[in-house]
Order: structure tokens, then sequence, then C-alpha cells
């Protein structure tokens, strides 16, 4: 099983997303079912945030928490752009918090860059982590431009992590921002690493090579999309799902190590990029 460190914690390198959570009351417990099924089978990282669902997502994930130990598992939210000023960010914090039925955060992140000064946002989110309101911080949708910029404020070299769109489909971080994580001892976030289902064309769910591994290693489509993100040990994959043994299956995933034939085929169809490309967002 894969396991990484972040924040100075040992979690497995799948966790649970929770984007477009919370928006449908039809499905609430579906929901809840799903997130506390990743957890019975061993997900300790469910990623939220304030912006999803205006709250919704965070007051689902607070249900559907209390069940088990907090101290086993590993929180993370986000604070929107307009909210991360010296003026907000602590009101801001404490509502995620109160819609999540917790104390504390194991990880408060940025969740993109917006019009307040990256030094007033860092430091105030080091303020959060010295009042133990967060065990750490980090930052989201962060280029490397902005991890430079990032790390050359007094307070910068605290992140603890950077949260970027990356799938099969979407390898842009593999060029540049990964190897500045890696050199910089920085763990990556990997939001949708399973392209949403194909939302954007990508095809990979159709793709034969893909298919043809989850024959090989008796697992299904999805797993192989998740076994080559976390391919690298310093990546942790969020994916998201309603379904109970979807949610089974993607935390499974971790098992599955995909050999240097396996990644060579992949890369094939997917091409690692050769040159710098815009920080892909969604």
């Amino acid at each position: 099983m894969k396991n990484l460190t972040i924040a100075g914690r040992t979690v497995p390198t799948v966790g649970i997303g929770t984007w477009h959570m919370g928006d449908r009351p039809a499905q609430r417990e579906t929901e809840i079912a799903a997130i506390q099924a990743g957890i019975t089978s061993g997900a300790r990282v469910i990623d939220t945030a304030e912006m999803y669902g205006s709250g919704r997502s965070e007051n689902l994930v607070g249900e559907a928490l209390q069940p088990f130990d907090r101290s086993d598992l590993f929180l993370i939210s986000k604070v929107l752009p307009e909210n991360a000023s010296r003026a907000r960010l602590q009101q801001s914090l404490e509502a995620s918090l109160q819609r999540l039925r917790t104390d504390y955060l194991d990880l408060y992140l940025y969740h993109w860059r917006g019009n307040v000064p990256l030094r007033e946002t860092v430091d105030e989110l080091q303020r959060l982590k010295d009042q133990g309101l967060v065990k750490a911080w980090g930052v989201s949708n962060f280029d490397v431009a902005d991890l430079d910029e990032l790390w050359e404020l007094p307070n910068g070299p605290h992140a603890q992590a950077n949260e970027d769109l990356y799938h099969l489909g979407s390898r842009g971080v593999d060029y540049a921002v990964l190897p500045w994580q890696r050199a910089h001892e920085l763990p990556l976030i990997a939001y949708s690493p399973i392209a949403q289902g194909d939302a954007w064309g990508q095809h990979l769910t159709t793709n034969p090579v893909v298919k043809q591994l989850a024959q090989k290693h008796h697992a299904t489509i999805y797993q192989i999309l998740l076994a080559w993100v976390i391919r690298d040990p310093q990546v942790l994959a969020i994916p998201q799902t309603s379904s109970v043994s979807h949610m089974q299956q993607n935390v499974a995933a971790r098992d599955i190590v995909l050999d240097q034939a396996d990644l060579q085929a992949l890369d094939g169809q997917f091409p690692q990029p050769t040159q710098k490309q815009p920080l892909d967002v969604i």
C-alpha cells in the first residue's frame, strides 16, 4: 500500500474529494455513505472547500465524519481569494470549522490567487497555524512562478502542499511544477485525478491501452488512472464519487503498482509535455 507524508502526517495516497457533493438534497444520504465507505476502506484524507456549494459540501463532510475519531482523519479545506485577507481570513476559517463540526483543520489551502497581496495571505495563514486553528497550510492552483514567489516570502517555505489539476490527460505539471515540488519536498495534491469521468473529452476511459492495463491488473479503468497519478511518491490523489462501490475501488487503487512497461505504454498514448504549458484549472 502506498503512503506519503504531508504536513508531518503519513497518510494513504488516495483520499476523498468532495467537489459537487452536498448540492443535491435527494442524494445526501448516498453521498454521506460514500464518504464513510471511503474512510472505512482506509482513506484518511478528506478534501473540501468553502466554495463547494457555498459551504454545503463542508456541512455534508461535517455530518459524514461524526462516527469517526477526528484524530485519525486528515481534513483539508480551502479559503476563497476574496476571503484571504487579514480582515477576513480567520472569520472565513471559523465558519468552515463550524460547518465541519471540528475545532481545527489538518491543512488549510489558499484556493487560488486573487487581489490580496500574497504576503498578507501567507502571514495570516501562518498566524492561524501558530494559534492552533490549523495544523498546517498550503496553496492551490499555483504554477511555478507562483511557487517561486511564495518561497521568497519570509513565511512562504512553511507551506506544506500545493493542489493542482493533474490526470493522465492533463500532464502540464509534469514539465515544471512537479520537478519544482520534488526539489522543495512539497507534496502535490492532484484534484480531478480521473478527469471527472472524461468530462472534457479526454477519452481516457475508452483508450485501448488503459483498457488493456485494467485487464492486466484485474482492475477497473478508473483504478488504472488513479494508479498512474500516484506513481510518484510525492502525489496524493483526491478523486470524488458518490458511489459506495466506486469509492471503495478508488481507495483500493493505492495497491496497484504500474511497472515501467505500463508507464511507457501510457506515455505513448498521453505524452509528457516537452515545454512549459499554462496551468490547467477548472
